[in-house]
């Protein structure tokens, strides 16, 4: 009976607070359309397997744009500021935009014989989806544009992939013409309380995950993920509990930038689904102070890897060109770390905002970006056009 009443408390909450905002309810295409574009979904077949959701805003196919979202987020984050949003400011310029959709969130819970019911479809992290995910998709937007190379922008851990892309299939660097990487995450050895803590946190929690069965993490048909939702969409503590507590407080604040009539907006659409293995890949790469493939262990490794320690990822096979985008006060991209990533890498020009309040999050969800963030952009992709 408690439970029942605490779930309908929930859904009530949920709808009460989503009604007054439509884009709280519409998918990419939807927030596509009711922006002024059409917009394609395509399925990306990977080579293990995964199906990939990949949404498409048609513009001049000579000049293709990959978009791809940082970790528990999707499509949906270059969108859903409307007419503010980057996705629909580069398709107003006529880019031709292709936004990806990374194995195992919201869009791309699909295998060809894999169930996401099963824990096996969630034995993927970061690594996979450099591997496995970029490729395909790289490789199937140049098919359809009949193009040699295009242009990326990342968020988060949507450029981590490319780093791992490019270490690991280094034929594919002459694939990218740039990627734009909006609040870079490669090195996490300076990251300071309360992301440290959390970071040092996650590798335990994931093992009892793991001992409970559960691989995937932030379903969207949760319990928790309901729970978030309906605690961040209500009126007078959301802000203070989710923007102020959670945001905030990891990515840094800046209060001017997510103001709280969008609030409800972002936690309708963040975050979703990923698996353990990826949340815990990320905290070893902070723990171990090392840019590197996922630890197992010293026993599994060995068969793996044959070696007892995971192997580095070698930044200097990354030879595309990297634009590394920074802000000042970022809690999880430090500057000390993006300059650590910036002299690993060969081919690299890096920015760093001039906004002092500029933090990890405001380069998706900043309501003036459009301003200051975006002329950055837009400069950078026509330099290689």
């Amino acid at each position: 009976m408690i439970c029942r009443t605490i779930c309908v408390c929930i859904i009530y909450i949920r709808i009460s607070s989503a009604l007054g905002n439509e884009d709280s309810k519409l998918n990419f295409t939807g927030l596509g359309l009711k922006y002024g574009h059409i917009v394609e979904e395509h399925n990306v077949d990977t080579e293990d397997g995964y199906i990939l959701k990949l949404f498409h805003i048609p513009g001049d196919p000579r000049r293709p744009v990959l978009l791809v979202h940082g970790i528990i987020d999707s499509s949906d984050t270059f969108i859903i500021r409307g007419n503010g949003s980057l996705a629909i400011s580069l398709a107003n310029k006529g880019y031709d935009i292709w936004a990806l959709n990374t194995r195992g969130n919201r869009y791309s819970k699909a295998h060809k014989y894999l169930n996401p019911d099963d824990g096996t479809f969630w034995n993927f992290s970061f690594h996979e989806m450099g591997y496995y995910d970029l490729p395909a998709t790289i490789d199937y937007i140049l098919n359809r544009t009949n193009q040699k190379q295009l242009s990326a922008i990342g968020h988060s851990q949507g450029n981590t992939h490319f780093y791992v892309l490019g270490s690991t299939r280094p034929e594919y660097n002459d694939k990218v013409k740039v990627i734009i990487a909006l609040a870079p995450i490669c090195f996490l050895h300076n990251v300071k309380p309360p992301t440290s803590t959390l970071l040092a946190l996650l590798p335990s929690v994931g093992n009892l995950l793991q001992t409970l069965g559960m691989e995937e993490v932030f379903s969207d048909d949760s319990v928790l993920n309901d729970g978030i939702k309906a605690i961040c969409n209500e009126k007078e503590l959301g802000y203070e509990l989710c923007a102020s507590g959670v945001f905030f407080a990891i990515g840094g604040s800046d209060p001017s930038e997510l103001e709280p009539d969008f609030l409800p907006v972002v936690v309708s659409h963040y975050p979703t689904s990923t698996s353990r293995k990826n949340g815990v890949h990320v905290a070893q790469v902070a723990l171990r102070k090392s840019f590197s493939q996922y630890d197992y262990g010293p026993i599994r490794n060995n068969v793996v890897y044959n070696t007892i320690v995971p192997p580095s990822y070698d930044l200097g096979k990354v030879k595309m060109r990297v634009a590394l985008f920074v802000g000042r006060n970022d809690g999880i991209s430090s500057i000390r770390d993006t300059e650590l990533l910036r002299d690993r890498l060969p081919n690299v020009e890096y920015r760093l905002l001039e906004n002092k309040k500029h933090n990890h999050l405001d380069h998706v969800w900043g309501r003036n970006m459009y301003q200051y963030l975006f002329p950055h952009i837009f400069s950078v992709l026509k330099k290689y056009d």
